[in-house]
């Protein structure tokens, strides 16, 4: 037996959690021949067979399933370990934060610039993104987020509570009564939300006019005079504004925003600034 290359555990890894060898090839951005191939040569310092290989898949095998723990460990330290040596760093590089799309484009991105110019050693990587970044593996280095983690090892803040009302565009309501309104809400992706939960019922009915999985567009729309929605009131502030609200019904969804970091991330001298600056910016 010989010692493993910890990249052959990294796709080994990659493999079990995707369960295709495609989805392990688009998680680490190479092709699956390559995975196939790390594969074998871990198999071949271990002298262990670690996969069955089947036409529709490939299956752990027992020794497989034995090492992930070990292997899983194994990550977490080398995380670790990058963590912790990224707390040396000087008030410069790249900080990596993770936001619902509408919140960083439409609240964020348009009141960063005084912090950006305190800051500028900093390259800041503002995403939007839908889904939970995965702190833990450093695919962020801090998540803005509504609904409170609960994994340990992470740093967890309230900023703000978003409200929510109904709103139109002026030409929409005035040309409609409420019970010719139609509606622009969330889709089936996102339908579990407080507020598509609540537009559902009050709408009695009525028509959806659109959906959608982006909130971004639901703005857009109702904007645009397509109908009806249910929007974060700091979306019908924006300058450019032309949105009615909607006071009966009134909505009662107001829903936590929360700052979340890894503990070890946060002492980095760059997150940490980034993060104070974030926090002024909401409770300012």
């Amino acid at each position: 037996m010989n010692q493993p290359d910890w990249d052959h555990l990294r796709y080994f890894l990659a493999l079990h959690d995707a369960g295709t060898l495609s989805g392990a090839a688009r998680a680490a951005g190479v092709e699956h021949t390559t995975v196939a191939r790390r594969i074998d040569a871990l198999e071949a310092a271990l002298a262990v067979t670690l996969f069955d290989r089947f036409p529709r898949g490939w299956s752990l095998t027992a020794a497989g399933r034995a090492l992930v723990p070990h292997a899983r460990m194994m990550e977490e330290s080398l995380h670790g370990l990058m963590r912790a040596a990224s707390g040396a760093a000087q008030l410069n590089g790249k900080v990596r934060v993770s936001a619902p799309p509408a919140l960083a484009a439409y609240l964020l991105a348009p009141r960063l610039k005084p912090a950006l110019m305190r800051l500028p050693g900093i390259e800041l990587d503002l995403r939007g993104e839908s889904r939970e970044t995965d702190l833990m593996r450093r695919e962020s280095d801090i998540a803005l987020r509504f609904k409170r983690p609960e994994a340990p090892g992470l740093v967890v803040r309230a900023l703000t509570t978003v409200p929510y009302r109904l709103y139109a565009s002026s030409d929409y309501l005035a040309a409609r009564t409420p019970e010719q309104w139609e509606f622009a809400g969330y889709d089936e992706l996102v339908q579990d939300t407080p507020q598509q939960q609540w537009l559902e019922k009050i709408r009695n009915g009525r028509r959806y006019c659109l959906r959608s999985n982006d909130l971004g567009a639901l703005y857009q729309a109702t904007l645009a005079g397509c109908g009806v929605a249910v929007l974060p009131e700091y979306l019908a502030a924006m300058p450019r504004g032309g949105l009615v609200p909607i006071d009966a019904p009134a909505c009662p969804v107001r829903r936590k925003l929360w700052i979340v970091m890894h503990e070890d991330v946060r002492r980095a001298a760059p997150v940490r600034a980034v993060a104070d600056e974030l926090i002024a910016l909401f409770t300012s």
